[in-house]
């Protein structure tokens, strides 16, 4: 894929937001935060900068080649931020062992007018894991009941594997047992 777009570029054609999406979704595969950095540069250069699709793969391209910081600049000077920016953030966060940053910026979010969605949540309840804190993961669960996601598996598999994780085994089980459907994560968890 970065063969192919830097053959695109040499020959003039011009990228849009799909291409962009899916050199830095190749340069995170490969952990290229060389690679992701210059296709950065050609993003500056191009009319994508301000593209919220575009700035929310950079922010998951550099969060997952660890590079939090660069991922965090990219988010700030978003003009505009949708769901997805803020959970390629949080999840940034989370992949690189800063729960407590992925958590304070879950709750700026909160205080802004876009709404955590069950990727959020479930992203969230892992930074509660890496903090190995049950309270802030209690709070989390209040947050998932007072948004209506908690009948979701996906956020039930998630509660169950952040109340066991954070050693409160009743818990885990209560959220298993009024799990309205289960999975084989949920049994397996």
């Amino acid at each position: 894929a970065l063969k192919l777009f830097w053959q695109m570029e040499g020959e003039r054609v011009k990228p849009d937001q799909v291409t962009f999406a899916s050199v830095l979704r190749a340069c995170a595969g490969l952990a290229s935060l060389e690679q992701g950095k210059q296709v950065h540069a050609y993003i500056i250069k191009s009319t994508f900068q301000a593209d919220v699709f575009v700035g929310s793969s950079l922010i998951d391209m550099y969060g997952k080649c660890g590079s939090t910081g660069y991922a965090r600049h990219v988010f700030d000077n978003m003009h505009e931020r949708s769901v997805v920016s803020w959970n390629v953030m949080i999840a940034g966060y989370v992949r690189c062992g800063q729960s407590e940053e992925a958590i304070k910026l879950f709750c700026k979010m909160q205080g802004g007018s876009l709404k955590p969605d069950q990727v959020t949540f479930v992203t969230v309840l892992k930074a509660c894991v890496g903090l190995a804190s049950l309270e802030e993961g209690k709070q989390i669960h209040s947050h998932i009941i007072k948004s209506g996601f908690e009948s979701y598996i996906f956020v039930g598999n998630g509660l169950i594997d952040m109340y066991f994780k954070c050693g409160c085994t009743e818990l885990a089980c209560l959220v298993f047992n009024k799990m309205p459907e289960k999975d084989l994560v949920s049994w397996n968890a």
